[in-house]
C-alpha cells in the first residue's frame, strides 16, 4: 500500500511508513527485506490475537517472540525481537504510535545477538577518542555522566546538587548545599531519584522531564566521572532556583536548568561532528543520549556478567541484588562497578 506523501500517524500500514523511511535513510534492499519479512510475520501473528501495531502490549510482544523460539535459534530470535524494538523504537520517535512495548521484552531476554549490522556499534577505544575531542567543561561533564552511569537524560537534567556527594574539601567549601540524607555518608555518589515528574514541583521547582526510574538508584562515581563533574564545578555558574540544580546552561538560558532538549543538542553537535549523527537517521544510526544508556548496559553487563547490578544501575527492577546482598547490598554494587566500569577519560 502506497504511503507517499502521508504522515506517520495517518499510514494505514505502518510497516510500509516504516520501510519507506529506511530506504530514505540509506539501508540496502537486503536489510529492507529481511525487517519486512519479519515485521509482515509479527503482524500476523498479532492479528490471531485480535491486536495490530499500535493497540498490542507488552505481553503480546512477548507472545510473539515466544512463538520463535522452537523454530529459531536463540541468536536468531534475539535478532528479530530487535527488529521489531527498533521498528517501534522508530515509529514511537516520529509520534505514530504512543509507546514502544518492546523496550521491556528486550530488557529481559535471555538470548543475545551475534551480529548486528543495523546498529551502530562503537567499542570503548572509539568512544574514548570520542571524548577526547570534547573540551566545554560542561559538555564534557554532560557526557562522561551519561556514558559511566546509564541514566536517562531526563534524569540527568534533574540532577540537583543535593544529589552529589564528592570526596572532595575543595568542592564542598565551594557550594552550600549539602549532600542528601541518602548519600550524606557515601562518598562519591550520586542519587538518582524515581519521584520526579514533568511539570510537578519537586525540590521547589517545577521539572521539565520525568525521572523513569522503578527504585531510587545510589551510583558510584568513579575517579574519572569526579574529575569530569569537577572541571563542571570549577566553572558552573549562580543560579535563581531554589533546588540548585546540578547541570546549568552556559549558553541562551544561562544559570537556568538544563533540559532535555538542550542535552540532546549538546550530544547532537559532537556527535556531527564525529560522522555518528546525520538528519534523518534512525535511532539504530545517529549516537544521542539514549545511546550512552545502551553503550553502558552493553559494555558493563558483557564486563561484569552480573545482571542484577547492572538493571539496579539502570533504574530498574533489581531484586535480586538486593536479595542476594542484603544489607550489604551497597557495598557489593560499588565493588562491582568499581572493578568493571570501562575508561573514557
Amino acid at each position: 500500500m502506497s504511503v507517499e506523501g502521508g504522515t506517520p500517524d495517518s499510514a494505514e500500514d505502518p510497516v510500509a511508513y516504516f520501510l519507506q523511511d529506511i530506504t530514505y535513510h540509506g539501508k540496502t534492499q537486503r536489510t529492507r527485506d529481511a525487517y519486512e519479512r519479519v515485521l509482515r510475520r509479527c503482524e500476523r501473528f498479532l492479528g490471531t490475537r485480535g491486536v495490530d501495531f499500535r493497540t498490542a502490549g507488552q505481553r503480546d510482544c512477548m507472545a510473539w517472540v515466544h512463538s520463535l523460539r522452537g523454530d529459531h535459534a536463540p541468536s536468531t530470535v534475539a535478532t528479530y525481537a530487535s527488529y521489531l524494538h527498533r521498528f517501534y523504537a522508530y515509529m514511537t520517535q516520529v509520534e505514530a504510535f504512543d509507546g514502544n512495548p518492546m523496550a521491556l521484552v528486550m530488557e529481559e531476554m535471555d538470548e543475545s545477538i551475534d551480529t548486528d549490522p543495523a546498529r551502530r556499534e562503537v567499542d570503548v577505544p572509539t568512544m574514548r577518542a570520542f571524548v577526547a575531542d570534547i573540551r566545554h567543561p560542561l559538555d564534557r561533564a554532560l557526557v562522561v555522566t551519561l556514558l559511566k552511569t546509564g541514566m536517562r537524560v531526563g534524569e540527568l537534567c534533574n540532577l540537583d546538587l543535593r544529589d552529589l556527594h564528592l570526596e572532595d574539601p575543595e568542592v564542598n567549601a565551594a557550594f552550600e548545599a549539602r549532600p542528601r540524607a541518602a548519600v550524606e555518608n557515601r562518598p562519591d555518589t550520586l542519587y538518582v531519584a524515581s519521584e520526579p515528574s514533568r511539570g510537578h514541583a519537586y525540590n521547589g521547582e517545577e521539572r521539565t522531564a520525568s525521572n523513569k526510574r522503578k527504585r531510587d538508584t545510589v551510583i558510584p562515581v568513579d575517579a574519572e566521572l569526579r574529575s569530569a563533574l569537577r572541571g563542571w564545578l570549577a566553572v558552573r555558574p549562580d543560579t535563581r532556583s531554589p533546588a540548585d540544580p546540578l547541570f546549568l546552561s552556559t549558553r541562551d538560558r544561562w544559570g537556568e536548568r538544563l533540559t532535555p532538549k538542550m542535552v540532546r543538542n549538546v550530544v547532537r553537535g559532537h556527535a556531527e561532528a564525529r560522522g555518528w549523527h546525520r538528519e534523518g537517521g534512525d535511532a539504530a544510526e545517529n549516537v544521542t543520549p539514549h545511546y550512552f544508556r545502551h553503550f553502558f548496559t552493553t559494555h558493563l553487563r558483557d564486563r561484569t556478567g552480573d545482571r542484577g547490578v547492572v538493571k539496579y544501575l539502570r533504574g530498574d527492577v533489581a531484586s535480586d541484588v538486593i536479595d542476594t546482598y542484603t544489607h550489604n547490598w551497597g557495598d557489593r554494587v560499588r565493588s562491582v562497578y568499581e572493578a568493571n566500569v570501562y575508561a573514557v577519560l
